[in-house]
């Protein structure tokens, strides 16, 4: 085993909605424009934030899920994603010490006092000091008491509301032996815009994704002491492990298949370690935008379509006749298709009516409810990413529905309601999302099932 210098905190919160978000990418942004490489990452399956991460540090950000890969993974893929970085940024999920509320793991199980704990870093607690003074002592202490392997090493103070609020939460926190790293005052014109399923992608803002984070940058540059900071991340002691290697984990197919990977705005959600594994198995890994390409890229013989947001974008995606006709022939002629998702959205008959790639038997549409939470699947049908009875953790995220929510060979099963997605040929199409780099078996699986296509299935439409 070797050693790995690698200065590092954990920014977490007392509870969603505190800041963590803004304060996180600000952190990436002000310590980036220092001229320092910023490794960021993500505690948890959200695909959104990282999006931000990336755009501060000019790197992808990466997530840290312990239900999704895993344990024993966190420490690897952490080593993996920060090489050649000068300080790595990990933004938590939720309260500190809230985890995954399933009957099969201990509770605080996938939290960021979790992965905090894995990482031996220190972590910085947002606080929201909207609605409170000299209570905010009893909090942070509470927080830095409660679990003796967490170490709370300082304190940023969110929404401060004037000169005289920080007087008094400063002076309140003296006695709490936490220091204080900064106080952020109350900023509206910098909240980044929701949508039905949080934050609208920086995938999608474009120019004025670059402008917000360019502005918390600012913020966090001017109301953080960022020398605090960088001290306090190289307090974490050199972590024991080897980074996470994708060639490790796969088998190596021949002939090179071409694996297109939908991307663009309509298409943000996926997890970089997926495009990895798919190389590092022998593929050759290219993008396809469903809203701009009408054609699949030229050679490709295998299609993965990850989550995002196809409901904003279904009519221009209805409208790109082309691509939608070259998806559907790619799956009735044996390539395989892996989709989640907003995937399963695409490749349905209809999605709010308007007309989709028509490959799977489903109709599919908005929903007022949201479908969120952690899932242990089993496979219930052979297909491209696993044989029957494979076992695997994965998470939904989606307000629509698909009628019916199963074919005649269904997908997985996870609960009481019945099974769930579609296998159809070399398609397997489902509302669940997976990390690949915790059942990486999928990758050779897949990319050997797209060498087996005859080469004259890859060659793109015009």
């Amino acid at each position: 085993m070797s050693t790995h210098r690698i200065p590092r905190i954990v920014v977490a919160a007392p509870s969603s909605n505190a800041g963590k978000t803004s304060i996180t990418t600000g952190l990436i942004a002000a310590l980036t424009n220092r001229g320092l490489t910023v490794s960021p990452h993500k505690v948890g399956p959200d695909y959104i934030d990282p999006g931000y991460h990336g755009l501060a540090a000019g790197r992808p950000g990466r997530n840290l899920d312990t239900w999704l890969v895993g344990d024993d993974r966190i420490t690897p893929l952490f080593l993996h994603g920060s090489r050649g970085a000068d300080v790595a940024v990990v933004e938590g999920v939720m309260g500190l010490f809230d985890g995954a509320a399933h009957a099969s793991v201990e509770p605080g199980y996938g939290s960021t006092a979790q992965v905090a704990a894995h990482l031996q870093a220190p972590v910085v607690l947002v606080v929201d000091a909207a609605s409170q003074a000299r209570s905010v002592a009893a909090l942070v202490h509470g927080f830095a008491t409660f679990d003796p392997t967490v170490r709370i090493g300082g304190v940023v103070l969110n929404r401060v509301g004037s000169d005289r609020h920080e007087a008094i939460l400063r002076e309140a926190l003296g006695t709490a032996g936490v220091p204080v790293l900064g106080a952020v005052r109350r900023i509206a014109e910098l909240q980044t815009p929701s949508r039905h399923l949080g934050l609208v992608p920086a995938a999608e803002r474009s120019a004025e994704a670059v402008r917000t984070v360019r502005a918390l940058g600012a913020v966090v540059e001017s109301s953080i002491d960022l020398d605090a900071v960088l001290r306090l991340a190289r307090t974490a002691p050199d972590l024991t492990g080897e980074p996470w290697d994708p060639a490790a984990e796969v088998t190596p197919v021949e002939g090179r298949p071409v694996v297109a990977v939908a991307g663009g705005p309509a298409f943000t959600f996926g997890y970089a370690e997926t495009a990895e594994l798919l190389t590092a198995a022998g593929a050759e890994v290219v993008t396809v935008d469903p809203l701009r390409d009408d054609a699949l890229p030229e050679g490709t013989r295998a299609l993965v379509v990850g989550g995002g947001f196809p409901e904003v974008h279904a009519s221009a995606l209805s409208a790109n006749v082309g691509l939608r006709t070259a998806i559907a022939d790619l799956a009735a002629r044996g390539g395989p298709i892996a989709a989640e998702c907003a995937g399963l959205l695409y490749l349905s008959q209809e999605l709010d009516g308007e007309p989709m790639c028509g490959v799977l038997p489903t109709t599919t549409a908005m929903h007022p409810r949201l479908t969120l939470g952690y899932r242990a699947a089993v496979a219930l049908t052979d297909s491209v990413l696993a044989p029957a009875g494979t076992r695997v953790r994965g998470h939904e995220f989606h307000r629509t529905t698909a009628g019916p929510a199963a074919g005649a060979t269904p997908a997985w099963q996870w609960n009481a309601d019945g099974p769930e997605g579609f296998v159809t040929g070399n398609v397997h199409a489902s509302y669940l999302h997976l990390n690949w780099a915790g059942s990486p078996g999928m990758a050779t699986r897949f990319v050997a099932a797209a060498a087996r296509v005859p080469q004259e299935v890859g060659h793109a439409h015009r």
